[in-house]
């Protein structure tokens, strides 16, 4: 396929204001420095805290709105085995941000943490922390592999490019204009790569649905039926196990997110945090309604009418790469090229975001407070840089491989559903839980999710649920066994920690086993707090005279 020359041209060309803007960004970001009366690392990781309502905004649905979320979604209405019900991103995403917003940003940004991390190292101390940044950055590096491929496919596909330099070159961009500015510069980027999504996006629609291809009468377009299955899709009861389960992991996964609470704890005040949440709830959904209709249309299109002939997409295993086919075969030129660009502007948005929190949880949680406590401001700067290139790197290299971005998409919070997320509302809403519970319930949401299996890292179940499937030598669980796993770990951190504490307490247990140290220091604090009979005494004494 020979390259498309002005579309390289015009994507290149959108690629180089973006890292201009990023750059600019990044010297605002040192200015910034100068002023703020927080340390110049705080000002990387979240912004000297001063990202307004509007910006806010716009970075939080950018971050969210990625490659994974656009042709994902694409790619589950139009394939016949799942349809507009299976289409999960943009309901789930609305469910994220709104209960971000009542139940965590306040908890959160009222304490002025920096990171996620935060309130974990303040309860339960340095080495637990430090096994919590393990399964997020695992997740944070799928997630980059899923966004890089989705842009290396729809580059190859419409622009004739090569799938590997594209997803290099995208991520040489990312890396830079992150590398140097920090939240600054993804800030400011994402509010030109929002914006250019959002135009582009709605741009291909009537055009789509005005092709020759789809129908003559664009008011059936949507109505039409592919090989007997309706782009709506139907979901049986014995499905209804894993459709809630990959539901539950989408809303509730999210929320264990750093790079949402980088925005939140960006925010001026608590107030602003919880509103910038409600509104980037509104404009998600939104941004997920015309990735559903490229793919109802491409459900609805007689493929044989277009260059791309029989037989259709689904049937070559292509079905993770409709929205580019439909730009492609669907649409001229021109605004197929539009529709790289905003692939293009997803990829990068939601990647620029990813490696920051990465970077910003381990400089912060780990470099700063267990391996270099004296470490200086210019040092943990250097520290945030090489963890985002390194963080880049791996999600760069896992990135030439799977073909369905929608599996890559779901893998990528796995791990932070089944183990961080328990951990997360258990530290910020039950004050009774203690290191002894924490790590109790990591290791049974762990262990639960492990020996579930997971067939897109080739790794075989253990424990089979009811109504699980094989197919093609392949096991698939129907159960909702990540949301067992999630549920499992709440329920053991919250019954370990209060039986711990009761043993300890009431002496059923004796003080030389606390071996962590957790109710010794609450003695002492205890302790320090009560004051003896004398200063009792003498406090009466005080008031009364």
């Amino acid at each position: 396929m020979a390259v498309d020359v002005p579309g390289l041209v015009a994507v290149v060309v959108f690629y180089l204001v973006i890292l201009v803007i990023g750059i600019w960004a990044s010297r605002k970001s040192k200015k910034v420095e100068k002023t703020c009366a927080g340390s110049k690392s705080e000002v990387t990781i979240v912004g000297g805290r001063n990202i307004s309502v509007l910006v806010g905004v716009f970075t939080m649905t950018a971050t969210w709105v990625g490659g994974g979320y656009i042709m994902g979604t694409a790619e589950a209405v139009y394939s016949p085995s799942q349809g507009l019900i299976w289409a999960m991103g943009p309901p789930a995403y609305l469910i994220n941000f709104l209960l971000g917003g009542l139940f965590f940003a306040k908890p959160m940004r009222s304490k002025r943490y920096v990171t996620m991390l935060d309130p974990f190292q303040h309860r339960y101390g340095n080495m637990f922390t430090a096994t919590l940044l393990l399964p997020a950055l695992v997740s944070d590096i799928l997630w980059v592999a899923c966004i890089l491929a989705a842009l290396g496919g729809t580059m190859s596909i419409i622009l004739g490019l090569s799938s590997a330099l594209s997803i290099i070159i995208s991520a040489a961009v990312s890396i830079i204009y992150t590398f140097l500015g920090g939240l600054y510069s993804v800030a400011y980027t994402d509010i030109i790569q929002l914006s250019f999504i959002f135009f582009s996006m709605w741009l291909c629609i009537p055009f789509l649905l005005l092709s020759p291809a789809v129908t003559e009468n664009p008011q059936t377009a949507l109505l039409n039926q592919t090989n007997g299955n309706s782009w709506t899709g139907e979901l049986e009861l014995a499905d209804a196990g894993k459709w809630a389960d990959e539901m539950l992991l989408l809303a509730l996964g999210g929320l264990a997110y750093q790079a949402l609470y980088q925005r939140i704890l960006s925010a001026s005040s608590s107030a602003q945090a919880q509103v910038t949440c409600f509104a980037a709830a509104g404009t998600v959904f939104i941004m997920g309604i015309p990735s559903v209709v490229i793919g109802a249309v491409a459900a609805s299109a007689d493929w044989n009418q277009t260059a791309y002939g029989l037989p259709p997409p689904y049937e070559r295993g292509e079905a993770g790469k409709i929205l580019p086919l439909a730009l492609r075969y669907l649409t001229p030129t021109w605004v197929s090229v539009l529709g790289i660009g905003s692939v293009a502007a997803a990829v990068m948005s939601s990647m620029d975001s990813v490696l920051l929190s990465s970077a910003s949880m381990f400089t912060q949680n780990i470099y700063k407070t267990t391996l270099r406590k004296q470490a200086s401001e210019r040092e943990l700067q250097r520290v945030i840089r090489v963890s985002v290139l390194l963080v880049g790197l791996a999600g760069t290299g896992l990135a030439f491989g799977d073909d369905s971005v929608f599996a890559f998409w779901l893998v990528s919070g796995d791990l932070l559903y089944c183990v961080i997320f328990p951990q997360l509302i258990c530290v910020l809403h039950f004050r009774y839980a203690n290191t002894y519970g924490a790590i109790s319930g990591y290791v049974v949401g762990l262990l639960l999710r492990g020996l579930s299996g997971e067939p897109l890292l080739g790794i075989p179940p253990v424990l089979l649920y009811p109504g699980w499937r094989e197919e093609n030598r392949v096991i698939t669980q129907y159960f909702p066994y990540r949301t067992l796993a999630m549920l499992s770990s709440v329920i053991c951190i919250i019954t370990v920690s209060w039986l711990v504490e009761l043993g300890f307490c009431h002496q059923f247990i004796p003080e030389s086993w606390d071996l962590l140290g957790v109710f010794e220091d609450k003695t002492e604090a205890e302790e320090d707090e009560v004051p003896s009979p004398r200063e009792k005494k003498n406090s009466i004494l005080n008031t009364k005279f």
